[in-house]
């Protein structure tokens, strides 16, 4: 099918932020060969979902929005990536209506792909070893429209393999984009007008350590801040405890920019469940860590996540969460209760 036929594509993207920044990045590929991008809800020649397996109920929801693209139009063109994609494929090439399933890596691939795509009994899949990618593929700048913040990804994949967690399965080892090309991004967009920008990543404060010479999130925040002007506010998305060296820490701390506001994972308050976990810090290194920010950020806004029903967990671990969670000055909470990951180790686990 050529550009000039396919002239409406239409996105849904389901997960977190980095799949909007990756959403955006495809839309702008399409547009710079001829596609026009409408909403959702409107008719389209071509739909793209953008998928999230981060927990059951995520493939859930990937699956009703993918039946939701093929009955709003079942003569159009049905593409299926992101991670769900990544991670099953063969169950989304069972959805009759699909016609195209793209791997995190191959999604970038796609403008090519559509000028030959017509509609197929069975989709092809272009899903490749996530696992070897070594660089982010090369995409345009992220556009925003009607929003107040812009959101730009600094990041993908992940060094950890946390016991419950299909996140490195689905993204592949950390990678990181040059400090060049995020500045320049970040140039880009307060020169369209907005003064905001959300740096995202899967594993944020891994970055650097691939680049050649290394660098690192501190580094990269102190770039930004000395060259982009007009820039009002500069907010971080989750980082792990570990990561807060003593340089990032006086690096946040030490500029009105940077939002007093961050999100710093916990799981659990236990530490048997943190070990349990394979998670890379103990109840002792987070407490330490809170309670040095909360003195050097007196207007700290802090989140973080929290998993219960964990294989194993017991009474007492779940009491013990509760406990040390009231010890701590959290302004929110993300609570999941712990969803099955085929081929993770905590399937694995008993109880």
């Amino acid at each position: 099918m050529s550009a000039a036929a396919v002239v409406t594509v239409a996105f849904a993207t389901l997960g977190c932020k980095l799949n909007q920044v990756e959403t955006r990045e495809i839309e702008g590929l399409l547009e710079s060969k001829g596609f026009r991008t409408v909403p959702f809800e409107e008719p389209a020649h071509v739909y793209v979902v953008n998928t999230c397996t981060v927990t059951g109920k995520a493939d859930f929801s990937d699956r009703q929005m993918i039946r939701r693209a093929i009955a709003r139009n079942p003569q159009a063109l049905v593409v299926v990536t992101g991670c769900y994609a990544q991670t099953a494929p063969d169950a989304i090439a069972r959805i009759p209506g699909v016609d195209l399933i793209l791997g995190n890596q191959e999604k970038y691939q796609l403008a090519e792909l559509l000028d030959s795509l017509k509609k197929r009994v069975k989709p092809l899949v272009r899903v490749g070893d996530i696992s070897k990618a070594r660089t982010l593929p090369a995409a345009p700048f992220a556009k925003f429209s009607g929003r107040s913040r812009a959101f730009v990804k600094i990041q993908d994949g992940c060094q950890h393999r946390c016991a419950f967690c299909i996140v490195p399965y689905a993204r592949g080892p950390s990678r990181s984009q040059e400090t060049k090309r995020v500045v320049d991004q970040i140039h880009e967009l307060v020169d369209s007008g907005y003064r905001e920008v959300v740096l995202t990543g899967v594993d944020m404060g891994h970055y650097g350590w691939d680049l050649v010479p290394r660098t690192s999130l501190a580094a990269l925040l102190r770039t930004i801040l000395a060259e982009v002007s007009g820039l009002r506010r500069l907010r971080l998305s989750s980082i792990l405890p570990a990561y807060f060296t003593s340089e990032l820490v006086k690096v946040i701390s030490g500029s009105p920019v940077v939002a007093p506001h961050l999100h710093i994972p916990l799981q659990s308050g236990s530490d048997r469940i943190l070990r349990v976990m394979r998670r890379p810090y103990n109840t002792r290194i987070y407490q330490s860590l809170l309670e040095k920010l909360s003195e050097v950020i007196p207007t700290l806004g802090l989140g973080t996540d929290v998993i219960v029903g964990f294989p194993g967990e017991t009474e007492a671990d779940f009491e013990a969460t509760r406990e040390f969670i009231r010890t701590l000055p959290f302004s929110y909470l993300h609570v999941f209760s712990y969803s099955d990951r085929k081929g993770t180790e905590a399937t694995q686990l008993p109880d």
